[in-house]
């Protein structure tokens, strides 16, 4: 199963959330807050557990997305950009 985990818009802030996690997470920017998910898609990727992270812009429309996919335990997680501009294109890890 593709565990999800959303950034979005909220307030003044960004709040990051998935089933994953037991609360969401509040941050002040869209930066802090995309970090936050990739982060967290990561380590799901680590454990073994493919995710997804949708990247929004504060309008709220849908900029791209990360997919982050398991390795084997001696490396790190692959995760991917993937979206208009860049499909697929591996991130610093």
């Amino acid at each position: 199963m593709v565990h999800v985990i959303l950034e979005e818009p909220s307030g003044d802030g960004w709040t990051v959330r998935s089933e994953q996690i037991s609360s969401e997470m509040t941050v002040r920017s869209g930066h802090q807050a995309e970090e936050a998910a990739k982060h967290l898609g990561a380590k799901l990727a680590e454990a073994g557990d493919p995710a997804e992270v949708p990247i929004h812009l504060r309008d709220g429309s849908l900029a791209g997305r990360f997919i982050c996919t398991p390795t084997s335990p001696s490396q790190s997680p692959n995760v991917h950009r993937s979206g208009a501009v860049s499909n697929a294109q591996e991130l610093a890890s």
